[in-house]
Protein backbone atom coordinates (compact mmCIF):
# COMPACT_ATOMS: atom_id res chain seq x y z
CA UNK A 1 0.00 0.00 0.00
CA UNK A 2 1.21 3.71 -0.77
CA UNK A 3 2.36 5.95 2.21
CA UNK A 4 2.40 2.08 4.32
CA UNK A 5 4.50 2.84 8.15
CA UNK A 6 6.14 -0.15 9.19
CA UNK A 7 8.25 1.15 12.13
CA UNK A 8 7.90 3.73 14.90
CA UNK A 9 10.81 5.75 13.71
CA UNK A 10 8.91 6.33 10.56
CA UNK A 11 5.89 7.39 12.29
CA UNK A 12 7.75 9.69 14.76
CA UNK A 13 9.57 11.50 11.75
CA UNK A 14 6.48 12.01 10.31
CA UNK A 15 4.43 13.52 13.27
CA UNK A 16 7.39 15.67 14.03
CA UNK A 17 8.66 16.69 10.98
CA UNK A 18 5.28 17.48 8.90
CA UNK A 19 3.02 20.11 10.19
CA UNK A 20 0.17 18.52 9.26
CA UNK A 21 -0.66 14.56 8.87
CA UNK A 22 -3.06 11.81 9.44
CA UNK A 23 -2.39 8.37 10.66
CA UNK A 24 -5.06 6.18 9.40
CA UNK A 25 -4.68 2.45 11.25
CA UNK A 26 -6.45 -0.79 9.32
CA UNK A 27 -6.36 -4.04 9.39
CA UNK A 28 -7.45 -6.38 5.62
CA UNK A 29 -9.66 -8.10 7.18
CA UNK A 30 -12.02 -4.65 8.40
CA UNK A 31 -14.74 -3.90 6.35
CA UNK A 32 -15.15 -0.50 7.27
CA UNK A 33 -11.71 -0.23 6.82
CA UNK A 34 -11.84 -1.18 3.22
CA UNK A 35 -14.62 1.12 2.52
CA UNK A 36 -13.82 4.07 4.78
CA UNK A 37 -9.88 4.55 3.22
CA UNK A 38 -10.63 5.67 -0.49
CA UNK A 39 -12.91 8.11 0.80
CA UNK A 40 -10.63 9.92 3.59
CA UNK A 41 -7.38 9.48 0.52
CA UNK A 42 -10.21 11.69 -1.77
CA UNK A 43 -10.75 14.00 1.19
CA UNK A 44 -7.18 14.73 1.78
CA UNK A 45 -6.36 15.01 -1.85
CA UNK A 46 -9.05 17.47 -2.83
CA UNK A 47 -9.81 19.44 0.30
CA UNK A 48 -6.54 19.16 2.81
CA UNK A 49 -3.57 18.86 0.37
CA UNK A 50 -0.60 19.46 2.52
CA UNK A 51 -1.46 17.40 5.06
CA UNK A 52 0.36 14.06 4.73
CA UNK A 53 -2.01 10.25 5.26
CA UNK A 54 -0.07 7.93 6.37
CA UNK A 55 -1.24 4.22 6.57
CA UNK A 56 -0.40 1.73 9.54
CA UNK A 57 -1.28 -2.20 9.18
CA UNK A 58 -2.45 -2.79 13.17
CA UNK A 59 -2.59 -6.36 11.82
CA UNK A 60 1.17 -6.86 10.85
CA UNK A 61 2.42 -3.92 12.72
CA UNK A 62 0.92 -4.31 16.48
CA UNK A 63 3.54 -2.40 18.44
CA UNK A 64 2.13 0.61 16.22
CA UNK A 65 -1.07 0.73 16.98
CA UNK A 66 -0.08 0.29 21.02
CA UNK A 67 2.13 3.08 20.63
CA UNK A 68 -0.53 5.14 19.87
CA UNK A 69 -3.39 3.54 22.25
CA UNK A 70 -5.62 2.48 19.38
CA UNK A 71 -7.44 -0.46 20.21
CA UNK A 72 -10.13 -0.67 17.20
CA UNK A 73 -10.14 -0.12 13.23
CA UNK A 74 -10.50 2.00 11.58
CA UNK A 75 -8.71 4.65 13.75
CA UNK A 76 -7.38 8.08 12.06
CA UNK A 77 -5.35 10.27 14.53
CA UNK A 78 -4.86 13.63 13.10
CA UNK A 79 -1.35 15.85 14.29
CA UNK A 80 -0.65 19.45 13.80
CA UNK A 81 2.65 20.98 14.59
CA UNK A 82 3.67 17.68 16.44
CA UNK A 83 0.44 16.71 18.57
CA UNK A 84 -2.50 14.93 18.20
CA UNK A 85 -5.45 17.27 17.61
CA UNK A 86 -8.27 14.69 16.71
CA UNK A 87 -8.80 10.40 17.25
CA UNK A 88 -11.87 9.05 15.31
CA UNK A 89 -12.53 5.79 15.93
CA UNK A 90 -15.36 2.94 13.93
CA UNK A 91 -17.97 4.95 12.50
CA UNK A 92 -16.19 7.73 11.29
CA UNK A 93 -18.60 10.77 9.24
CA UNK A 94 -16.43 11.92 6.29
CA UNK A 95 -17.98 15.56 6.51
CA UNK A 96 -17.68 15.63 10.24
CA UNK A 97 -13.68 14.69 10.01
CA UNK A 98 -13.41 17.37 6.92
CA UNK A 99 -14.78 19.96 9.51
CA UNK A 100 -13.16 18.94 12.46
CA UNK A 101 -9.87 19.73 10.04
CA UNK A 102 -10.96 23.00 8.37
CA UNK A 103 -10.26 25.92 10.78
CA UNK A 104 -7.03 24.50 12.30
CA UNK A 105 -5.74 23.78 8.41
CA UNK A 106 -6.88 27.05 7.11
CA UNK A 107 -5.30 28.88 9.85
CA UNK A 108 -1.74 27.15 9.17
CA UNK A 109 -1.81 26.92 5.47
CA UNK A 110 -4.11 29.90 4.42
CA UNK A 111 -1.65 32.66 5.40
Amino acid sequence: MQNELTTLDQLEDLIHTEMASILYFYNDHCAPCISLRPKVIKLVEEEFPEIKLAFVNSEKFPELPARFSVFSNPTIILFFDGKEYRRESKYISIPQLSAEIERPYQLIFDN
